[in-house]
C-alpha cells in the first residue's frame, strides 16, 4: 500500500495579522528510530507541497519530511494584501513553522529541499547567522536570476484559466511545465491532479492569481543575490536542468566551485527538475545521508 501523509496546518504571523498555513507530513518508517531527523521539502512558485510525493515517500527510510504550502497556494490560505506576497513573508512564515516543528519533534536542525522559489527560501533562511538547516538541496535556483527568466515566468503567472475537465488541465499543465522533464503520463496526472480545485463553480489552478503581483507595476531586470550567498557555509547540493533558464551554467559553475557545493546537472531537462524520476531522487538521497 502507498504511504499516506497527514495534512496539518499551523498559524503564523504577518503584515495583515494571523494567517493559516498548512503542511504534508511524511512520518518515518522505520519504527527503530526514535527521533526522526527532519526534512522540509519546498515547492516553486506556483507549486505546491503535493510535486514531493514521489520524494518524500523515497526518504521517509531515514526522515519525517514536511512539505509546506507557501503562502497562498495549495491548501495555505491566502493573503488579503496582495502586495505582501514576497520573500519577507515566505521567510517569516517559514521560520514560524521551523520553530513549530522544533518543539513538536523535538529537533534543533533540519535539512531541505527547494525547488526554485524554495531554494531561494533556503538560501535565505542558512545565510542568517544562527542557521537551522544542516543540508541544503536548492533545485534550478542560485545566486543570479536572469531578466530572460523573469520575463518568461510573468508571461503565464497569476493569468486566468478556468479548465472545462482534467484533460484540459492536464495540456495545460503539460505545456507551461514541459520543462520539467521527461515525465510519465502517471506523473503528469499526479501533477494535475493537484495543480488545480474546484472554485467558484470553475475548475482553476491551486493557487493565488495575487501572487503575480510581484511581477507586475515594475520593470523586470536580472536579480543578483550574491551577498545572501556569499553568507551560506551549509553543505548544498546544486541541481541544474541542462537546459535551464534560470540557473545559468556559469552562475552554477560559480556556486560549485566553493568547498561546500556540489552540482548536479540533469541533461535534457529546464527549469526545473521535477525530482520525480529515480536518477534524481537517488542524487537527493546520497547527497543527504552522506556523513560530514
Amino acid at each position: 500500500m502507498t504511504q499516506q501523509a497527514d495534512t496539518l496546518s499551523y498559524t503564523y504571523q504577518t503584515p495583515e495579522g494571523v494567517r493559516q498555513g498548512s503542511y504534508l507530513c511524511w512520518p518515518c518508517t522505520d519504527a527503530s528510530i526514535k527521533a526522526p531527523p527532519v526534512l522540509l521539502c519546498v515547492h516553486g512558485l506556483t507549486r505546491n507541497a503535493r510535486d514531493f510525493d514521489p520524494l518524500a515517500q523515497a526518504l521517509t527510510e531515514h526522515y519525517q519530511v514536511i512539505c509546506p504550502d507557501v503562502a497562498g497556494r495549495g491548501d495555505s490560505e491566502w493573503l488579503h494584501n496582495p502586495m505582501n506576497y514576497g520573500y519577507p513573508v515566505y521567510v517569516a512564515q517559514m521560520q514560524q513553522l521551523l520553530q513549530q516543528l522544533m518543539v513538536k519533534h523535538d529537533v534543533s536542525e533540519f535539512d531541505w529541499v527547494g525547488t526554485s522559489m524554495g531554494g531561494l527560501i533556503g538560501m535565505m533562511l542558512a545565510a542568517q547567522p544562527i542557521c537551522p538547516l544542516r543540508k541544503l538541496v536548492m533545485n534550478d535556483v542560485g545566486f543570479f536570476i536572469p531578466k530572460a527568466s523573469l520575463d518568461r515566468l510573468a508571461d503565464y503567472v497569476g493569468k486566468s484559466t478556468d479548465f472545462h475537465s482534467l484533460d484540459d488541465a492536464e495540456a495545460y499543465i503539460r505545456d507551461i511545465a514541459a520543462s520539467f522533464g521527461p515525465l510519465t503520463d502517471e506523473q503528469w496526472q499526479h501533477l494535475t491532479r493537484y495543480s488545480v480545485e474546484e472554485r467558484d463553480g470553475k475548475l482553476q489552478l491551486r493557487y493565488d492569481p495575487a501572487i503575480a503581483n510581484a511581477f507586475s507595476g515594475v520593470p523586470m531586470t536580472d536579480v543578483d543575490l550574491s551577498a545572501i550567498w556569499q553568507a551560506v557555509t551549509t553543505d548544498v547540493l546544486l541541481i541544474r536542468g541542462g537546459d535551464s533558464d534560470l540557473l545559468l551554467p556559469e552562475t552554477a559553475r560559480e556556486m560549485a566551485s566553493q568547498d561546500n557545493v556540489q552540482l548536479a546537472t540533469f541533461a535534457g531537462i529546464g527549469h526545473a527538475p521535477a525530482l520525480m524520476a529515480r536518477d534524481q531522487i537517488q542524487t537527493i538521497k546520497r547527497f543527504l545521508l552522506a556523513a560530514g
